[in-house]
């Protein structure tokens, strides 16, 4: 007989993503091009969360989210704050359009930073976390080759401009099987002089 994990008490599993997330004036303009183009496309699928820069997305038992929260608290503390600057539009054929991130290093950096839990956000072999090591924010998603062709062929030439200043990063978790994301956390990045050492703290 094959037990359900999630039934037994404690072992829920929850997805969850890590986000830069812009400020409301910049996300209120990423939404009005994202809702643009799903009206002209039929494409809804980036519509299901908020505008936003993801840093990585994995599955895990949420019995393990304090051990994560605490020590992306570590990273966020560590890390200074960053701008965020967008320009024009990029896509991965024949699947997805994109907001370029013209400031990729920084971004980079943290995913790099982020990369150093992992240890902590690995279900098992089959679910282990995917960080974005190109960093974008979705206009249109899971596209099928007419929506992409069709929407590559207008976005190619279109302009963007946008930026924001990175001051934290926002935990996002949702039940397996669930559409929206809800905030679990939110880290300040404080740039400062923080080593871990046997899970204590030392400023």
């Amino acid at each position: 007989m094959k037990i359900n994990i999630q039934s037994i008490p404690g072992c829920r599993i929850n997805e969850y993503m890590l986000v830069l997330n812009p400020h409301e004036e910049l996300r209120n303009k990423i939404a009005k091009v994202r809702n643009e183009f799903s009206e002209t496309y039929k494409n809804s699928a980036a519509l299901i969360s908020k505008p936003h820069l993801a840093l990585v997305r994995f599955t895990q038992l949420e019995m393990m989210e304090e051990r994560l929260v605490n020590r992306l608290k570590l990273i966020g503390m560590g890390f200074q704050p960053f701008k965020v600057s967008l320009k024009d539009y990029g896509s991965f054929p024949s699947h997805t359009i994109f907001i370029n991130v013209t400031t990729k290093i920084p971004v980079q950096n943290l995913v790099r930073e982020i990369k150093e839990a992992q240890r902590l956000m690995k279900l098992d072999n089959e679910h282990k976390p995917h960080f974005i090591d190109e960093p974008f924010i979705a206009i249109g998603r899971r596209l099928v080759p007419w929506q992409y062709e069709k929407g590559w062929l207008e976005f190619s030439h279109r302009q963007f401009t946008g930026s924001f200043i990175a001051d934290n990063m926002l935990f996002l978790k949702r039940r397996l099987g669930d559409r929206s994301w809800q905030i679990a956390q939110r880290f300040e990045f404080m740039n400062l002089p923080v080593t871990t050492k046997q899970g204590e703290l030392f400023v």
